[in-house]
């Protein structure tokens, strides 16, 4: 099923471990993974493989989010970035990586600033560490220079972030894959709703709705429905964004399964809902008509 509008990708990744440092994609052994054997995505993936992956979907911009690169060098990630702009369009907008608890945050944020296609950092934060001097200290340099912030954590944390949202109103704080949801047990999406419903309770948060691989199940629209629509449910129709985490999700299904399913979810959502989901969201949250 085509959507019958562009679709604007909140969050994908292009790598390329034969000339650049991920030591995730690059070291042995590998590192444990949420969707377990990951030995697919160690190879490059460039714009040509994600608009094949993407094709037929018409794919309007993307937001590129870090990769794991060598922590010893987030500026040459965006570099990198910066190059495949260039050369082919995509991405359109960055995501990069920035340790908010190093003591060269200052500095790593003034680069990154820089890049006129940056719009945020995201740094995945141990249990605790959002509650910490040293990293609250580098988290409050963002909303000053106009980046945002993704953050991956567990429901788990979600406690510690929605402190994080209230403590820091100016800041836009985005949520990745939805998040990460793999308790499917009654008790275990219970918990995580509430967990969302407490971050959400904060206005200057957002959501990407992705991420939802279960190991050993094949990614469908009944195995998800539920809990797509209830993450939109709390946050609204207005901060949720449609992202594939490509080609990190290709490991669940295809491009187009994901996208078919979740557009079968929506489907009795209005069609300005649907594109705002789909499309309009990630426009304005990541401000993306200035490119």
């Amino acid at each position: 099923m085509l959507a019958p509008f562009p679709i604007v990708d909140a969050h994908q990744h292009f790598w390329d471990p034969r000339i650049n440092y991920h030591p995730w994609l690059c070291d042995q052994p590998p590192v444990p993974f949420r969707y377990g054997d990951y030995a697919a995505l160690r190879r490059p993936y460039l714009p040509a493989d994600y608009l094949s992956d993407a094709r037929p979907h018409q794919v309007a911009k993307t937001v590129y989010v870090e990769t794991e690169w060598d922590p010893r060098d987030p500026i040459g990630e965006i570099r990198y970035a910066e190059r495949l702009r260039h050369e082919t369009g995509l991405p359109t907008v960055a995501v990069a990586q920035a340790w908010l608890d190093h003591a060269d945050i200052g500095a790593t944020l003034a680069a990154l600033a820089r890049f006129d296609f940056v719009r945020g950092v995201r740094h995945k934060p141990r249990p605790g560490q959002m509650a910490e001097a040293r990293w609250r200290s580098g988290f409050a340099q963002l909303s000053g220079r106009g980046l945002r912030f993704d953050l991956q954590a567990p429901w788990t944390q979600l406690a510690e972030a929605a402190q994080l949202a209230r403590d820091f109103p100016d800041a836009r704080i985005v949520l990745n894959h939805t998040g990460l949801p793999a308790d499917r047990s009654r008790a275990g999406i219970a918990d995580w709703k509430r967990a969302l419903q407490a971050f959400a309770a904060s206005p200057n948060t957002a959501l990407k709705v992705s991420g939802l691989g279960v190991p050993g199940q094949a990614w469908t629209a009944q195995a998800n429905r539920e809990i797509v629509l209830a993450a939109i449910g709390i946050f609204g129709v207005e901060r949720s964004m449609f992202a594939s985490n490509f080609p990190v999700d290709g490991l669940c299904a295809s491009f187009d399964a994901i996208v078919t399913g979740m557009r079968d979810i929506v489907r009795d959502f209005r069609v300005d809902e649907q594109r705002a989901f789909f499309h309009d969201n990630a426009i304005r949250i990541y401000d993306m008509e200035r490119t």
